[in-house]
């Protein structure tokens, strides 16, 4: 019975120092943090005082270990413990094994690796820090390079940011560069133009007396008419008392011309001279005023011809119509010469000169070329198309080219030097074209260029580039949005100035 109570209570003993011995070791140096915000840390268990998650054990760590990371392939300085997704471009992280070697941004760092300046916070780019580490979401801070400072700061694009990239996100983006070549674009530029009259031939017929259309003779819109030809003649009132006036000036003259004083024969002669003058500012014609002194009997209406050959193309009178002085009887327009006025890109105009040679052909009569120089350019933009208009002016004496007809104008300007990209590699706001230069391996500058020509799925650069610079013609678009993010959140609040372009 001794020896029974002796084993029971050595039994007991064992457990007691095996229960203080395992629960000594557990809480003599456990510390516990939240899992989402990992900077909390406590050395007893509890809850979060931020989210109220359970604390969980901290895992002691004495040596650096490889550890499963996700990165972007886009941002590779985007790095997350577990997959999740970019915080800047929303793209899936790819799991990439790295051994952890945490370090602050120094001074200086070996030859071939990029300078770190510091490192910011990827929602506030305003706070940052001279050693990685995480914000109150447990996302990590984002390295700032001294190469992407230094050349952000020497490039004129307002709103664009360098970019720089692993080789496993360019391969992911599909990225794809080729060398810009010295060159020129020699093709034709086309428009569509369409023929008006020779403003300068038309020829507008009005009346400078009132009154009243007696009888028409041309009396529809299209007819021929030659010069001299009547068109009409108008019964007035004025008209016919200017005539009466005059020939009883004339028969006064005659009757002094005689037996009156030097004086009172000077006289009458002036008065008959200034009525005849009047009806010649009446646009009397001269055989009218013949067959006046031949007759001395007024006309009770006067003819009205035409004082130039060409087609009617306009006319607003029927017989018996009331007519004022200004008003417009006919438009007669001259067609032996006409003008071709074509609109122009925007972006051409700088190709066109006056004098340059053109070909204008027809679409309903393929194989017909007309040939002539281009006598004008307008003055301004269409702001709806963006065009420029130009005029061309051609012969046409057999009447083939026909006013409101369309036709295609094809000009052949000079060869311009340049550099020629394909036109994939240019990116155009509205307001400024952007090319994205590869610099060096994996480090993408944003360009301002200018683009006189397009040809063939080429472009013609006169400014931003120089031959031999690679360009990408392909992932432009994620070059685009990623060099905006990154100069919108390096730039003083998080934004830029460049919304103006936009």
């Amino acid at each position: 019975m001794k020896a029974l109570t002796r084993a029971a209570l050595a039994l007991v003993f064992v457990g007691l120092l095996l229960f203080f011995a395992c629960g000594g070791k557990e809480t003599a140096g456990a510390r516990y943090h939240c899992p989402m915000h990992p900077t909390y840390v406590s050395d007893k268990p509890g809850d979060c005082p931020i989210c109220g998650m359970r604390l969980v054990p901290i895992e002691e760590k004495t040596a650096p270990t490889t550890v499963p990371a996700y990165v972007c392939p886009m941002h590779p300085e985007v790095v997350s413990d577990k997959p999740d997704r970019c915080p800047k471009c929303g793209m899936k992280l790819v799991p990439k094994t790295e051994t952890e070697q945490p370090a602050p941004a120094t001074s200086g760092t070996p030859s071939g690796e990029r300078k770190i300046l510091y490192y910011r916070n990827p929602m506030d780019p305003t706070v940052t820090s001279p050693v990685p580490m995480k914000d109150s979401m447990g996302m990590d801070y984002v390295p700032v390079y001294a190469d992407e400072v230094e050349a952000s700061k020497g490039r004129a694009v307002t709103g664009y940011a360098p970019v720089s990239l692993e080789p496993e996100g360019i391969a992911r983006s599909g990225i794809q560069t080729v060398l810009a070549e010295a060159g020129s674009l020699g093709q034709a530029i086309r428009a569509v133009g369409t023929v008006v009259p020779d403003e300068r031939l038309l020829t507008h017929v009005h009346t400078k007396v009132s009154g009243w259309i007696e009888k028409l003779y041309v009396n529809f819109t299209g007819q021929y008419v030659k010069k001299g030809e009547p068109l009409l003649e108008i019964y007035s009132p004025e008209l016919l008392a200017s005539q009466e006036e005059y020939l009883r000036a004339k028969a006064l003259a005659q009757r002094l011309a005689t037996s009156a004083s030097a004086e009172a024969r000077k006289a009458a002669q002036e008065l008959a001279e200034a009525a005849a003058k009047r009806l010649l500012l009446f646009d009397v014609p001269q055989d009218f005023m013949a067959h006046l002194d031949a007759t001395g009997t007024p006309s009770r209406t006067v003819m009205l011809r035409a004082p130039t050959a060409g087609y009617v193309l306009a006319k607003d009178i029927f017989a018996g119509k009331q007519v004022e002085p200004g008003m417009e009887l006919y438009m007669v327009a001259d067609l032996s010469r006409v003008w071709v006025e074509a609109d122009f890109y925007e972006q051409e105009a700088a190709l066109l000169k006056l004098g340059m040679p053109t070909q204008v052909t027809l679409p309903y009569r393929p194989g017909a070329v007309f040939t002539g120089p281009i006598t004008y350019i307008y003055p301004w933009v269409n702001p709806e198309s963006r065009t420029v208009r130009v005029r061309v002016e051609l012969p046409n004496p057999k009447g083939e080219l026909k006013p409101d007809m369309y036709a295609n104008v094809e000009v052949m300007p000079a060869e311009v030097p340049g550099v020629v990209i394909p036109d994939s590699a240019v990116m155009d706001t509205g307001t400024r074209q952007i090319a994205f230069v590869e610099e060096k391996p994996g480090f993408f500058v944003p360009r301002e260029v200018t683009v006189v020509r397009r040809a063939a799925g080429k472009a013609l650069v006169t400014q931003g580039l120089t031959a031999g610079e690679r360009v990408v013609v392909k992932g432009t678009f994620l070059l685009d949005s990623e060099s905006r993010l990154r100069a919108a959140l390096a730039a003083p609040q998080g934004g830029t100035n460049d919304q103006a372009h936009h």
